[in-house]
């Protein structure tokens, strides 16, 4: 059994939800795709009531909240039931109270200083945003040499094209996206296209393999 969140999935599927009535068939279509860890976005006023659904409901999925900016929505999120948190940054006090959360979290970084910040802390698992913005792969390989021990979720900018080539990295363990979760299908409520989306992107570890 994977100890680290970074290898439960390939892929972390970014899902901004709208109606949290929503939330648990969206899920249940990720999950039955290949895709259990599921980032739900605090940038809508439902967030809060889908994490809480989706952990109540789907007891296969790994939900988690993203977007996360302040210790108070640090406590308001693991008490609807987050099971991780994501930050785009950090600050100390938002460190601070993600690692006394009790849940794995992912702070997020886009330079070396703050690489090397963050491993001071002890915090060797982190999120790369935005990571097409901030150098995308070369980046992360050219800190794979001096920084072998931090480890990446990449998001921002990543899609089913260029998400292998994120995958195959050493330091990378998944990324983040949104691709498979389609404003378009959620709003039609197309689960069966999420699944599908869904399903294809769990294959995408392997592809890259293929294309080393």
């Amino acid at each position: 059994m994977p100890t680290s969140l970074l290898d439960l999935a390939p892929v972390v599927p970014v899902v901004v939800i709208e109606d949290a009535a929503d939330a648990v068939p969206l899920a249940r279509a990720l999950v039955a795709g290949g895709l259990p860890v599921i980032e739900v976005t605090l940038r809508t006023p439902a967030a809060l009531d889908a994490v809480r659904a989706v952990a109540g409901a789907v007891p296969d999925a790994v939900v988690g909240a993203g977007t996360v900016l302040t210790p108070e929505q640090v406590t308001l999120c693991v008490a609807a039931g987050a099971r991780f948190l994501v930050s785009p940054g950090w600050t100390d006090g938002l460190l601070t109270a993600m690692a006394a959360s009790g849940v794995p979290f992912l702070p997020g970084v886009s330079t070396a200083s703050e690489v090397v910040a963050l491993l001071e802390r002890g915090v060797r698992e982190m999120k790369f945003f935005p990571a097409q913005a901030a150098g995308g792969t070369a980046y992360l390989k050219s800190l794979a040499g001096p920084l072998p021990q931090a480890r990446f979720c990449p998001t921002g900018g990543i899609g089913p094209d260029n998400a292998p080539e994120y995958l195959v990295l050493p330091n990378v363990g998944c990324v983040g996206g949104t691709w498979m979760v389609p404003a378009d299908a959620v709003a039609a409520r197309d689960w069966a296209r999420v699944e599908s989306l869904a399903r294809a992107a769990a294959g995408l570890r392997d592809a890259g393999a293929t294309c080393r």
